[in-house]
């Protein structure tokens, strides 16, 4: 209900919000600009959802907006309860990227910010070319946990994590990634795409867990006691092939979704998914275009091999 007051209209904040929640982010800084009661408004809906991608490049290898956000945060502290969704993403254009020290400090002071931030249901961060090191070198722990380290979000739902990979030119994780997982049981959704080992999890943690997306080694680790019935798989279809055989065993539910777009599969794939997974009901791939063709050509491949429902299901929002 709008009032009039000394002769002015007058909105409730309620409604105010219910307008402002439309508007752009460049709007909503605008807003911000006219009065201290708009900008408290149009702050709050600024802040309770945040996608930043920042471009890593020599001429500019400092991550401006990621670091002006840290700043802006740790001076609206009264903000932290509406902070529920923090995506943060830092993209390489390919350059040789500045020594991984360069990039220590810009971790560290994200994971400053990110303590206050205790509401958080929703958390990315895809550090880029930050976790890339020598291969005569190693850090202590990879970028991702630098910004984790000791962080706990209660009410985590949904978290994708990772960095830039290159075979010998990344540091792996550490013990730091299991004990960052091991506590937040409320997770049901997980990204980890540079992650290539088996991850070990005490068998109660991540019990809610339900979509997962990453290495079909990580996954294998995570089937056993868990809920997973969604999964979406990268790196090489030998790797899947090898594992297959162990997440049917070990999978206490059937996977009923699984994407397989990242792989250039070969048609031995189809047929070791076929065997080991045959509860499969929405099936994503991406065929290897030499191997598809010469089985074409010899009658094996029809054109009824494909569901026309190859899209994840709509309540997978959340399933990076």
């Amino acid at each position: 209900m709008a009032l009039v007051v000394n002769g002015q209209l007058w909105l409730p904040n309620e409604i105010l919000t219910a307008i402002f929640v439309a508007a752009s982010p460049t709007t909503l800084a605008n807003l911000a600009c006219i009065s201290r009661r708009f900008k408290t408004v149009a702050e709050r809906i600024l802040y309770s959802s945040v996608h930043i991608v920042d471009s890593i490049a020599p001429e500019s290898p400092t991550p401006w907006k990621t670091y002006r956000w840290c700043e802006s945060v740790l001076k609206r502290l009264n903000h932290v309860d509406i902070m529920r969704r923090v995506h943060i993403r830092w993209q390489s254009d390919g350059s040789p990227p500045p020594l991984p020290q360069y990039f220590v400090a810009f971790c560290e002071r994200l994971g400053e910010s990110l303590h206050y931030l205790t509401f958080l249901d929703s958390l990315e961060l895809q550090l880029g070319p930050a976790n890339r090191v020598s291969p005569l070198s190693r850090e202590p722990m990879h970028a991702v946990e630098r910004v984790l380290q000791r962080r706990r979000f209660p009410y985590l739902q949904s978290c994708s994590i990772g960095a830039d990979y290159t075979k010998g030119g990344a540091q792996s994780y550490t013990h730091v990634l299991v004990n960052f997982l091991a506590a937040h049981p409320g997770l049901q959704h997980l990204k980890i795409p540079d992650h290539h080992a088996a991850l070990n999890l005490p068998i109660a943690a991540l019990h809610q867990l339900s979509t997962f997306r990453g290495s079909p080694d990580t996954a294998a680790s995570l089937l056993p006691g868990r809920s997973i019935q969604y999964l979406a798989l990268n790196g090489s279809d030998s790797d899947l092939i090898r594992v297959l055989p162990i997440m049917a065993q070990c999978a206490p539910l059937p996977i009923l979704y699984l994407d397989l777009s990242s792989i250039s599969a070969r048609i031995a794939l189809l047929r070791s998914v076929a065997t080991y997974l045959p509860t499969v009901e929405t099936l994503r791939i991406r065929l290897a275009l030499r191997h598809t063709l010469h089985y074409a050509f010899t009658g094996i491949v029809s054109t009824n091999l494909f569901s026309p429902s190859s899209y994840p299901p709509s309540n997978l929002s959340n399933f990076y």
